[in-house]
Parts: structure tokens; C-alpha cells; sequence
């Protein structure tokens, strides 16, 4: 698709049942992503959400999976070593189902992906915003807007895919930043607060149907709103992605 210059439209699910309609709505991809602790366990955030948890909830999203490619987050402190992260992927890919496992951070995090890889388990990897370094982060903030960050991420970026990353997630970091990164590298770079110039998008279920308590992201825009349906909302984010019209600059850092 990033070859062919079509946009990849993913969101995360977390059940059989939003999982369907998912489908029905031909989401390129679904993510079972730790954002379950905070939008389905009421955490404060993704660091109390354990291997068990991810398991079984990728084992409900692959029951109701039919073409979507299904990937799956590796929980905070779950691939701290290589071979943590070959028993924590073998397990969501054998008992959750999971086709493509999601981890972050840059250059930390090389040696897991090269182990990975070479196992023949295919690795999402995940730079800028890091939800589970949110303490070592102090806060939610955009990534990336100096300099010497922006070059340390594209640095990074480049190593991941040379160690066999298969696809690349940004979260919140500028525009530009993305798509130069997004144009530097073979594999697909999907983004979430990111900009339009990435080869695709995600957000999280909940908040693009808004119903995720609290503030919402500067990134989000509610699908459901005048859309009329859960399922009806689903078509038009998959189609705004597609098309280019989802993410505008109002929903872009600069």
C-alpha cells in the first residue's frame, strides 16, 4: 500500500464485537493496544496492563478477525531483554493470535527486534510520545520539536527498519519530522498526531467515537458525531484516511 501510495486506515479494538464492525468497515489494520488499560480498565495509564491482559484480548479481537492484519502492544516491562521479548511475543502471537507485535522505543530497543525478527515474528515498533515512558517523559508532550531530538528519532527510526522492524508507528510529533521520516524509509510509517504526511493513520476506538472520558486529544476528531451510527462512523474515518481528509492541520503539531 505505502508502494502503491494508498493511506492505511488502522484503529485499536479490543473485543469480537467492535472488532466486526471494524471489519465490515475494511479497517486496513487493528491494534490491540495497552490503551486498553486507560479507555476499557480505567488505569491512569498503560504501565499496570499485564502480558495476561494483552493475551486475552487479542485472543477476543482474532476470533471476529477476518482480513484486517491483527497486531498486538507488548505491555511495559514485558521485552525488557531479548528473550523476555520472544516469550512475551511467542505468547500473543500463540495464544492471542496475533499476527505482528508493537514495542517502544529507538535504539534501546534494536537488539529485541533484530531477536524477534530473526524468530520470524514480524515487529511494529513505536518512537516520539511514548505512553509507557510517560513518568520518564513528564507527561504527554509532543517529541521531537528541537533539533537534536528530531535527529535522534529519524536516526532511530532508520536503525529500527535496518533491524528488521516491519512497520512504524509516531505519536505526537511534528508534521514535518513525520514525513521525512515517513519518506526516508521502506516500511509503512503510520501516525497518530503526527500530520497527514505519514502512510497512514490510527486512533484509538474510543476516541474517535468519543467516548473517552476526560480531555480529549488535540489529535482525535469524533467520527460519530452527526454520523448516526457506530458503524456508519467507522466508514467515514476509514474514508477521511483514506482521501487525506483525516488528519487536518487543526488536528497536526507544527
Amino acid at each position: 500500500m505505502k508502494q502503491q501510495g494508498e493511506k492505511i486506515a488502522v484503529l485499536t479494538s479490543y473485543d469480537a464485537s467492535f472488532t466486526q464492525l471494524i471489519e465490515a468497515a475494511e479497517v486496513d489494520v487493528i491494534l490491540v493496544g495497552d490503551s486498553l488499560g486507560m479507555v476499557i480498565q480505567g488505569q491512569e495509564s498503560t504501565l499496570p496492563v499485564r502480558v495476561e491482559d494483552m493475551v486475552y484480548h487479542t485472543r477476543c479481537v482474532a476470533r471476529a478477525r477476518r482480513n484486517s492484519l491483527l497486531i498486538a502492544d507488548m505491555p511495559f516491562m514485558s521485552y525488557s531483554s531479548s528473550e523476555q521479548a520472544l516469550g512475551t511475543a511467542g505468547r500473543l502471537m500463540k495464544e492471542g493470535g496475533a499476527q505482528m507485535v508493537k514495542l517502544e522505543g529507538g535504539a534501546t530497543q534494536l537488539e529485541a527486534v533484530s531477536q524477534l525478527t530473526d524468530n520470524g515474528i514480524p515487529v511494529c515498533a513505536h518512537l516520539g510520545l511514548l505512553p509507557q515512558s510517560v513518568h520518564k517523559l513528564g507527561g504527554y508532550r509532543v517529541q521531537g520539536n528541537d533539533e537534536e531530538s528530531a535527529g535522534i528519532m529519524k536516526e532511530d527510526a532508520l536503525a529500527l527498519e535496518a533491524a528488521g522492524a516491519q512497520m512504524l508507528v509516531l505519536e505526537c510529533i511534528p508534521e514535518g519530522l513525520a514525513e521525512d521520516i515517513s519518506r526516508s524509509l521502506g516500511i509503512p510509517v503510520i501516525g497518530i498526531g503526527a500530520g497527514a504526511g505519514c502512510d497512514g493513520q490510527v486512533l484509538v476506538l474510543y476516541d474517535m467515537l468519543g467516548i473517552t472520558p476526560g480531555k480529549r486529544p488535540r489529535f482525535v476528531k469524533d467520527f460519530l458525531r452527526g454520523s448516526g451510527s457506530v458503524a456508519a462512523a467507522l466508514k467515514a474515518y476509514v474514508k477521511a484516511v483514506k482521501e487525506g481528509g483525516f488528519p487536518t492541520a487543526e488536528q497536526s503539531f507544527h
